[in-house]
């Protein structure tokens, strides 16, 4: 891990843009404190770190204001990383599909979907053992984003996360409800209802699929980009809770 810049912002968060590799990060940690900050995983959506930086940044000051340290890093073919040819392929022919009013095929799911989560998975593991290795960070480790499929691998093959809020608002594969029988951990899934670019069912099956034994839905009227802000607040404390 490379840090490549750093700075203070006005709430006393130091903010730490990296390299790990070729892939770009963000790491946000709060005031020092006698004891290591935890950390919470913040998985950004496929449009870019620069697009959505503004969100990211709100979410990772509102956990530092509850002591927690946040990290974020590109995901595989977004912002200036290489595209992932099959994916543009699949999300050209999801376009074409709903712009037709047709159903959305599994083959282009699991195309658009798949590939992604097998390359981001192990990144977010490397990341995971770089930022743990710094001073002032230590566990217990939570997770919270979107590409629900993401964070339902992560959650099932990393042991060092204790918790995670995921975001119901991405297609879901059907290989995915039977690694979610897999995942443990306390969970806290948001869904939007009226989510446009997003099948409904499919993330409630998903939700009923977890093999958690502590797991909250919390879902809302709106579209995709309408999350109320007590449905944060809500996630917030799911975090004090599982990680403090």
């Amino acid at each position: 891990m490379h840090f490549t810049s750093e700075q203070r912002l006005d709430d006393g968060v130091l903010e730490r843009e990296f390299t790990l590799g070729e892939i770009p990060g963000v790491l946000w940690t709060p005031a020092p404190a006698s004891a290591p900050s935890p950390l919470i995983l913040l998985s950004p959506p496929p449009l870019g770190l620069r697009k959505t930086y503004p969100r990211l940044a709100a979410r990772a000051r509102h956990a530092a204001a509850d002591g927690f340290a946040t990290a974020t890093i590109e995901l595989p073919g977004s912002g200036d990383r290489p595209r992932l040819p099959a994916a543009e392929q699949a999300l050209a022919d999801l376009r074409r599909a709903m712009e037709a009013g047709e159903p959305v095929t599994d083959e282009i799911i699991d195309a658009l979907i798949l590939p992604l989560v097998d390359k981001a998975v192990p990144e977010w593991q490397t990341a995971l053992d770089a930022l743990l290795s710094l001073p002032g960070i230590g566990g217990p480790v939570g997770y919270s984003g979107g590409v629900i499929s993401i964070g339902t691998r992560l959650a099932m093959v990393e042991p060092r996360i204790a918790a995670a809020v995921l975001f119901a608002g991405s297609f879901v594969p059907r290989a995915m409800f039977e690694e979610a029988r897999h995942v443990t951990i306390p969970l806290h899934v948001l869904l939007q209802w009226d989510d446009e670019g997003n099948d409904r069912q499919a993330a409630l099956d998903l939700f009923d699929a977890f093999g958690s034994q502590e797991k909250t839905l919390n879902a809302n009227m709106g579209g995709h980009t309408g999350v109320p802000p007590h449905a944060g607040d809500a996630a917030a404390k799911f975090f004090i809770r599982h990680l403090k």
